[in-house]
């Protein structure tokens, strides 16, 4: 039976090895686990799952094959509660999730005040209180079009605001890359400049001044060849950008690689008030977002980096922002560098064929004037081109 479930997991796109499932037969055989499906399903997912970013394909793998074999175990085991939490999604049919009403940022704010002060005990697959798995907009683990997600994780990406600590991770910018085409396509944006002292051999000058000097030697020097582009580069990271991390990765690394003259900023979503260099310490270590208007010259090629995925508020309304009250809206921020960088552009890692089901991505296209383009080859081509006029 248990062989049967290993091949289960291989064509879930579970990376599970033998070495794995060996681990797991040799704790049953110590008994680790009591003889319930529950106690099985959690010593089956630490033994075989190395990444949580496979919990999902494995949840699914497992119900699947264990589905009506519950009397192998004892017959009063409990279900997981996130089997449960995930009944109530699949209930749902799409009208019904079409159907689900959206409040407005105000009306969301005034009615989370409201249930803070009446409600008194835990909720679970309503419509009203702050609760888990149903439809209500306030709490996790439900379905509603816009709401206010207060712990857990996200599943719909639609939460306005998210009450909870979260933690990015920086993007690694010495990550091996799988190709050298996204190199390629950004030389394209490199000017080369001989500046500073003269501390490089100027070969063919040394020849022809040492073929004049009738053969004596006559060295003569030029300054080093620099790359005089400077580019600032505003990553996107969290939330829906974690999908893309591979592939921002691979662009990140190669930018630092063939860009000298570079910098690097961090933000969430949309740009506000200040940004961050160190994900870890984000909350002590920012940057005011004035100073890097003030601080670059003019000629400095600005190139953002997100899917501009997020509810529309956050761009554009005071106070949008998913993590706190911020007194300016993004648009005004985006405003303000494509005004002070004539030389701009937006790279979003997300298929160009969904940017039209993405409302706030049509909002950040304007304000953009339009220049955003998809992380490929042709997308990056384009975007090097526009940059280096």
């Amino acid at each position: 039976m248990l062989i049967g479930f290993f091949y289960a997991l291989r064509d879930a796109k579970v990376p599970v090895t033998i070495r794995e499932f060996l681990t797991l037969l040799e704790a049953l055989q110590r008994g680790v686990a009591a003889p319930s499906l529950d106690e099985f399903y959690y010593l089956a997912r630490l033994s075989l799952v190395k990444d949580e970013a496979h919990f999902d394909r494995f949840d699914r793998a497992f119900g699947a094959f264990f589905h009506g074999v519950n009397a192998v175990f004892d017959e009063k085991a409990d279900i997981p509660l996130d089997w449960l939490l995930k009944r109530f999604e699949r209930e749902l049919t799409p009208e019904q999730r079409a159907a689900l009403d959206k409040l407005g940022y105000d009306k969301l704010q005034q009615r989370l005040e409201q249930l803070l002060k009446e409600q008194k005990e835990r909720h679970e697959g309503g419509s009203k209180w702050i609760g888990t798995g149903g439809t209500s907009p306030f709490g996790n683990g439900g379905t509603n079009p816009e709401g206010i997600r207060i712990g857990g994780q996200g599943r719909n990406r639609t939460a306005v605001k998210v009450w909870e600590q979260r933690s990015y991770r920086d993007y690694d910018d010495e990550r091996e890359l799988g190709t050298r085409n996204i190199k390629v396509a950004l030389r394209r944006l490199r000017r080369f400049a001989r500046t500073g002292a003269a501390e490089e051999l100027a070969l063919d000058d040394t020849i022809r001044a040492t073929a004049s000097n009738a053969g004596y030697l006559d060295i003569r020097m030029q300054p080093e060849r620099r790359n005089r582009i400077k580019v600032l580069m505003l990553l996107d990271v969290g939330g829906s950008m974690d999908d893309h991390i591979e592939r921002v990765e691979e662009l990140f690394s190669a930018a630092r690689s063939e860009f000298k003259n570079m910098e690097f900023y961090y933000f969430h979503n949309c740009v506000y008030d200040h940004l961050w260099k160190n994900n870890r310490r984000r909350h002590s270590e920012r940057f005011p977002t004035w100073d890097l208007l003030r601080t670059y010259p003019a000629d400095t090629r600005v190139i953002f980096v997100g899917d501009a995925t997020m509810s529309p508020y956050e761009v554009l309304a005071p106070g949008g922002s998913v993590e706190y009250n911020n007194e300016e809206p993004g648009a005004d921020w985006l405003a303000r560098f494509t005004a002070t960088f004539p030389k701009f552009a937006w790279l979003n890692p997300e298929p160009e064929h969904l940017w039209q089901y993405r409302q706030s991505i049509a909002v950040i296209r304007q304000i953009m004037n339009n220049r955003m383009f998809p992380i490929t080859l042709e997308g990056l081509e384009r975007a090097m081109r526009l940059l280096s006029k």
